[in-house]
């Protein structure tokens, strides 16, 4: 994949740079400011950007209003956030941009190098990838529950699961029930959700958006 890389720690940055090159990738620029970000994106139109939510001048948000830019820009860009905060405020407007590829991970809860780039990769090609404290976080802080209130306890959590970028192998291993068992309860949370089968969107993305959205 082509990648832009947004960190202002210049160590962090050159690190994960040299990380996604071993690894086959093509770093196009790697930046250490939201206004570098915007125009690295502009010139290069990856398929993916890692962005620092919290970047120069003031270090509070830049990387994620650049980021909501992004998507509204270039909705052909999948967006990773890839932060040591959950910031409510302007996420869920991110994920409500669209259904093209977005993640968000912590950067003390990513467990190895393989975890990140396999979540960049499912970014990148449409998918999402959330850690399950930012699921929480931003879960928790949102107020479109009129549809999520028909969902029973256990279609919640597959849910949740979902947005997390897990597989349906996946979430049946976490629950310990059968991968029948956890197709039938995506089929109930899509119906129930109003997300009829469609080759234009990814209902997927589409029913962990509305599970997100404020």
């Amino acid at each position: 994949m082509r990648v832009v890389i947004a960190e202002d720690a210049a160590v962090l940055r050159e690190l994960m740079a040299q990380m996604l090159s071993e690894r086959g990738h093509e770093v196009c620029a790697a930046v250490g400011d939201a206004e570098a970000l915007r125009a690295a994106v502009a010139r290069h139109l990856p398929e993916v950007t890692v962005v620092d939510i919290r970047m120069p001048p003031t270090h509070t948000d830049e990387g994620l209003r650049a980021a909501i830019d992004i998507r509204r820009d270039h909705p052909a860009t999948g967006v990773l956030l890839f932060s040591q905060h959950v910031e409510t405020r302007y996420a869920t407007r991110l994920l409500a941009a669209g259904s093209a590829g977005v993640g968000y991970l912590l950067k003390d809860r990513v467990a190895n190098v393989s975890e990140f780039v396999d979540a960049l990769a499912r970014v990148g090609a449409g998918g999402t990838a959330l850690d399950p404290e930012v699921v929480t976080q931003l879960a928790g802080a949102s107020r479109h529950v009129d549809d999520l209130d028909r969902l029973t306890q256990r279609e919640r959590e597959v849910l949740s699961l979902m947005a997390e970028g897990r597989s349906n192998a996946a979430i049946a291993a976490a629950l310990v029930v059968s991968a029948g068992t956890v197709e039938k309860h995506v089929a109930a949370i899509f119906g129930k959700l109003g997300l009829p089968s469609s080759e234009d969107h990814n209902r997927r993305v589409l029913a962990v958006l509305r599970h997100l959205h404020p």
